[in-house]
């Protein structure tokens, strides 16, 4: 039976792919993204074309609305929900980037915790009592694995109290995860965290380390390398991930805090090797300090998605670059 879903961001990196994967399987999608210039709006307006492309010879996309909108906008998401009956909202959109966010707090706190509160409220209709959760969409929000912060339990597991966050995205994000569980709490809202680990893969965001390295190659850009590139990643190739987010859509789980992630930490060394590899040309990368807001380790413990979703990665990291190597040739270098 086909669903009607709401995707936030739908015009990112992740986002794209996840309006895709719905599609694919019959269900309806409306796309919200405001296509802000965090990076080159351009490069979004690709990512849309590539999905019609996609599916051009299908129906599938007479079931794709995209709206350019803002999640901030309370009386456009009010609009939404009035004339959608949602199964499910699937929150992508916010600022990303740690880094970033050490520079602008306020924007980042404005659209990834402010614009979540505009989401919950029109989920629930604020309604001031809690109702049956049959009568309300399941809610899967995108939180990251910066929440873990410096965190010495290793691999990282969902129960970690995550309260000493580095940087102010990570701490929007943790903040955004309270407030989901406040509204399951006060309206009985379905509401499942995933937290996303180092993902990459085609469509990827310009300011993502595999994209960098093959601009370095292609463009020369300075590109820094930090602390030398003697940092591991949980590198996750990107339909993995959103097979993860279809599950969590699929599944109301009450509250749930889960990890999508491979669960294979990947020395970033030897990540750039590999692209060097494929590209046959060696990228020439600034040696920087790691950032106070940055970590040299990131493990997802994922026995607790698999167990509630059946979630099991399976794209190695040695297919997902090359994946990704002929996306970035088709896409970018023609």
């Amino acid at each position: 039976m086909s669903k009607t879903i709401l995707v936030t961001g739908a015009a990112g990196f992740i986002g794209s792919h996840t309006v895709e994967a719905f599609l694919k399987r019959g269900d309806r999608v409306i796309g919200l993204d405001n296509l802000n210039d965090y990076y080159d709006p351009a490069r979004k307006r690709a990512n849309l074309k590539e999905i019609r492309q996609a599916l051009a010879q299908t129906d599938h996309s007479q079931r794709f609305t995209f709206i350019e909108g803002d999640i901030r906008d309370r009386k456009l998401v009010k609009q939404l929900f009035e004339e959608n009956p949602f199964d499910a909202i699937v929150h992508l959109a916010a600022m990303a980037g740690v880094r970033v966010s050490i520079g602008n707090p306020e924007l980042y706190y404005d659209v990834n915790l402010m614009g979540s509160l505009v989401l919950l409220d029109a989920a629930v209709r604020r309604s001031g009592q809690r109702v049956s959760t049959s009568k309300l969409p399941s809610f899967v929000y995108a939180s990251t694995s910066s929440v873990y912060g410096n965190t010495r339990q290793i691999p990282f597991v969902p129960e970690d109290p995550c309260d000493r966050p580095l940087a102010p995205y990570a701490a929007s994000k943790r903040a955004g995860e309270l407030l989901g569980h406040s509204y399951h709490h006060l309206y009985g809202l379905p509401f499942t965290v995933l937290r996303f680990f180092t993902v990459y893969g085609p469509r990827g965001r310009p300011d993502m380390m595999a994209y960098k390295v093959l601009d370095n190659i292609f463009t020369g850009c300075e590109v820094p390398l930090y602390n030398g590139g003697q940092m591991h990643r949980d590198w996750t190739y990107v339909t993995d991930i959103v097979n993860g987010v279809v599950a969590a859509a699929d599944t109301p789980l009450g509250y749930e805090v889960l990890n999508l992630g491979r669960g294979e930490p990947v020395l970033l060394n030897d990540f750039v090797k590999q692209i060097e590899t494929l590209a046959g040309q060696k990228a020439h990368l600034v040696n920087k300090p790691m950032l106070d807001a940055d970590i040299a380790y990131t493990f997802a413990d994922v026995s607790k998605t698999r167990e509630r979703l059946g979630y099991d990665p399976k794209v190695s990291v040695s297919e997902g670059v090359e994946h990704f190597w002929k996306w970035y040739q088709k896409a970018i270098l023609q």
